[in-house]
């Protein structure tokens, strides 16, 4: 039986996320955590999107995106995680599911929920202890943004 088509409608904020198969690590090192953010911005040259904070923890990540047209998250997201599955079977040597499942998407519906969900997202290394201050996590948006240069 056919998988029913996930809703995504454009214009509209999403928190994506999704989680290593199992809870294991899929970001072992710092090579895999900037494949992942060149594999992010490859599939928004492939379906253009804004993207609005990230957070790429271990064995899980969390993405703050705004689709442009409807479909498109669910087009970006199949491309990322596809593209992430293959080169991390090529990289580590191995096979089965890298994620746990499809990937989880939340509306995000108003400017001040935003904001919060920004906020969660670009903390998350530093509610799980990773580091002293959120802009000391290499693999978050809140750098990007704090230097100036920008997201992805």
């Amino acid at each position: 039986m056919a998988r029913t088509a996930r809703a995504s409608v454009g214009g509209l904020c999403y928190h994506a996320l999704n989680r290593g198969n199992r809870r294991e690590t899929v970001f072992h090192k710092a090579g895999d955590y900037d494949a992942f953010l060149g594999a992010m911005a490859d599939a928004t040259a492939r379906t253009p999107l804004d993207l609005l904070g990230y957070c790429l923890m271990s064995n899980h990540f969390h993405l703050v995106l705004r689709p442009h047209a409807d479909g498109d998250l669910s087009r970006w997201m199949q491309w990322l995680l596809t593209a992430h599955a293959r080169r991390y079977h090529r990289h580590h040597h191995t096979t089965g599911h890298v994620w746990q499942g499809r990937f989880k998407a939340f509306p995000i519906e108003a400017d001040e929920h935003l904001l919060t969900v920004l906020r969660y997202v670009e903390r998350n290394a530093l509610r799980a202890e990773l580091v002293v201050r959120a802009e000391d996590w290499r693999w978050s948006s809140l750098v990007p943004w704090l230097s100036g240069q920008g997201m992805l």
